[in-house]
């Protein structure tokens, strides 16, 4: 199957977004205090431009956001991202918070576009998904999160994320967001490991 282009172009901006913002964290340049204002900042962004047209923001959405998200929610996945990290950051040592934050932005990406590209073997709960995909996502999470903490503790983190992330979670009528489930499964899979061993 072929990748649609903003489904590339919204990954690598996956990746990117997570190896900076684990950068900058690790320089001591940001920490969860301005996270937390970047998530009220794109709140506001979000709203602001269901009703306004602001030429920037139009152009990013057209490029990045998938269609069903402009008109309901736009930068829903940004948003989420967002919580994600500053919730990993606020509640878990920095280097855990750092691997999780690597886990997603490295097993998601990954494990999402080799899905696409090669999958072939449908995943147990989740129809959209691979079996292909998902070790392509355990495979980069873990490796992704083997830069900064032991090979057990990636390890973990990534198998534990792919798990959740082939699970649809609902609240309501609404699937809760991976980019918020993943880093906070990725940080609690290591803490766990950490407390047993």
């Amino acid at each position: 199957m072929k990748i649609k282009k903003v489904e590339m172009q919204r990954k690598l901006v996956h990746m990117v977004f997570g190896v900076l913002t684990v950068l900058l964290i690790k320089f001591g340049l940001i920490g969860a205090t301005h996270i937390f204002f970047l998530v009220i900042f794109s709140i506001i962004i979000s709203f602001l431009i269901k009703r306004y047209r602001m030429p920037l923001i139009h152009f990013l959405m057209a490029n990045l956001e998938r269609d069903e998200n402009i008109k309901s929610f736009p930068a829903k996945g940004l948003i989420f991202y967002l919580i994600g990290i500053f919730l990993v950051l606020s509640f878990f040592p920095l280097d855990i918070a750092m691997s999780s934050i690597l886990v997603l932005a490295f097993a998601d990406s990954i494990g999402h576009l080799f899905g696409i590209r090669f999958g072939k073997i449908p995943h147990l709960f989740v129809s959209k998904k691979s079996v292909e995909g998902w070790i392509a996502g355990l495979i980069a999470g873990f490796l992704a999160a083997f830069v900064l903490v032991p090979w057990y503790e990636a390890l973990a983190a990534s198998f534990f994320a792919m798990l959740v992330e082939g699970i649809e979670i609902k609240i309501g009528a609404d699937e809760l967001d991976d980019n918020l489930i993943i880093p906070l499964v990725a940080a609690s899979a290591i803490w766990v490991i950490r407390i047993l061993l």
